[in-house]
């Protein structure tokens, strides 16, 4: 099932399963970083995971930095980069969120890491 944000298009994979994609140039703000995480407040109240598809170039502000991605109930998340940029870039933002204990695993897009990604993801949520 599809959705949208003002800045993102979601995919509800299964019921404990999301997939983002953030729109092409945009920077994520903390407005946006709050409507991203009240729609998976609202739509994930259990145990779920995060796919975060990062085939668009975009950026974060620094407030938005420190609160995307805040969910007790966030298991995983693995995000899907297509160049050394992007692998970079989430690098320093799981750095700068270390504290916060992501359990995060990045795969290449360019080599199916869509499939790899979605089965770990799987297996992480059905080791809960």
């Amino acid at each position: 099932m599809n959705q949208a944000l003002s800045f993102a298009k979601i995919n509800i994979l299964s019921e404990n399963l999301v997939e983002v994609t953030i729109n092409q140039d945009v920077e994520v703000s903390l407005e946006m970083s709050e409507e991203y995480n009240n729609f998976l407040t609202d739509n994930f109240p259990n145990d779920f995971a995060l796919l975060v598809n990062k085939i668009n170039q975009y950026d974060y502000a620094f407030e938005a930095k420190l609160s995307m991605a805040s969910h007790e109930n966030l298991k995983a998340i693995a995000v899907i980069t297509y160049d050394n940029d992007s692998k970079a870039a989430v690098k320093d933002m799981a750095d700068l969120r270390k504290l916060d204990g992501w359990n995060l695993k990045i795969f290449n897009g360019l080599n199916l890491g869509r499939q790899a990604a979605i089965e770990w993801l799987d297996n992480e949520l059905a080791a809960i």
